[in-house]
């Protein structure tokens, strides 16, 4: 076709986009809130972002011309540039391992008809000498007991590209766009591109190793603490260094039911190891055993007179610490907590604190 032909159709298309635009950003977030409402609770996924936009007039032009310009004008036949672009609509779901795209393709097609995958990920680890961008597009449209609803209706036809990305293939692909030139430069650098995104690639893989030999030494923990318990005979291994593993797995026995934040039980172990010397797990479990049942009597008294008032296990560890050696663990509890509990200490019968 002549030029002046594909510039009425580029026209056109414009013309099409500036009158359908708000109707797109409104479907855009509308498609996003979905994917967000049914995503956000999948069980065994982590998301670290949900992200939509509108592709630019402009981009969708050059999309056209570079993949199917020259094959739609060979075939001599009228043509919408609109037909071609199928991610006006962008969403992209970033989540942060590698093994958890699948659960969320497997989601995704509850609610919405696949128009077409494209997998630039199996390639990839298919090759031994290929390096880049790694991901998953899926080209989606509202299936027909979603686009029946009344506030999908107004998009129920309208067709978005979905892009699944781990954090790691997302911080690879925002890198990469930054790197000009990437075909036509030096073999040496080249291969300097490769072997950065080569190791994007290894740190994908190395963070869900970690995560999985985390999950299976906490459960390892939790197992041994089932059958013997960390204090065994009620003093335990008193040389077993003091860590998240064996912490946790400790505090699923004695305090169940409750949820330990990781972010909470890094904080209390680098205050024990740093600003209390206290280096070994089966010395602290001894002695949270040996004074758990009087700090636990002075919560149920605590909690009675201030019944809003937070007593976590942390906090009861804390207490147990302090009445093993006052002296050296007197900084644990604040002034206004420690005061209270002396005060409750002195009103106690004697004899009433021993040990359990």
């Amino acid at each position: 076709m002549p030029a002046r032909d594909f510039e009425s159709r580029k026209q056109e298309f414009l013309d099409f986009y500036a009158a359908q635009l708000p109707t797109l950003k409104a479907a855009a977030a509308s498609f996003n809130a979905l994917i967000h409402a049914i995503l956000s609770n999948l069980e065994g996924v982590n998301i670290a972002k949900f992200e939509c936009r509108v592709k630019t007039a402009d981009e969708c032009v050059r999309k056209f011309k570079r993949k199917y310009r020259n094959f739609v004008e060979d075939q001599s036949e009228d043509y919408a540039i609109e037909d071609y672009i199928t991610d006006l609509i962008g969403v992209r779901v970033v989540c942060l391992y590698e093994d958890e795209p699948p659960a969320i393709m497997s989601r995704v097609r509850e609610y919405f008809d696949v128009i077409e995958i494209t997998d630039k990920t199996s390639p990839m680890e298919d090759s031994e000498s290929e390096f880049g961008y790694k991901g998953i597009h899926m080209d989606l449209r509202l299936n027909q007991q979603q686009a029946q609803l009344t506030e999908h209706q107004a998009y129920a036809d309208q067709a978005f590209e979905l892009q699944i990305r781990t954090i790691i293939q997302d911080s690879w692909s925002e890198l990469d766009h930054k790197i000009k030139y990437k075909k036509s430069i030096p073999t040496n650098l080249k291969r300097r591109i490769n072997i950065l995104s080569a190791l994007f690639e290894l740190a994908d893989r190395e963070f869900l190793q970690i995560r999985n030999e985390t999950s299976q030494a906490l459960a390892l923990s939790r197992a041994e603490d089932e059958v013997d318990g960390p204090l065994g005979d009620g003093l335990g291994d008193h040389n077993e260094p003091l860590d998240a593993f064996s912490f946790v797995a400790f505090g699923h026995k004695h305090f169940p039911g409750y949820e330990f934040d990781p972010q909470k039980v890094e904080f209390f172990l680098d205050e024990l190891l740093h600003d209390f010397a206290v280096r070994h797990a089966g010395w602290l479990f001894a002695v949270v055993q040996k004074h758990v049942t009087t700090v636990r009597h002075y919560k149920a008294d605590f909690q009675h007179r201030y019944p809003s008032s937070s007593f976590n296990p942390f906090t009861v560890m804390r207490h147990c610490l302090y009445l093993e050696d006052k002296q050296r663990f007197r900084k644990t509890l604040r002034n206004s907590a420690r005061e209270a509990f002396e005060e409750w200490l002195q009103r106690q019968p004697a004899n009433s604190t021993s040990e359990d």
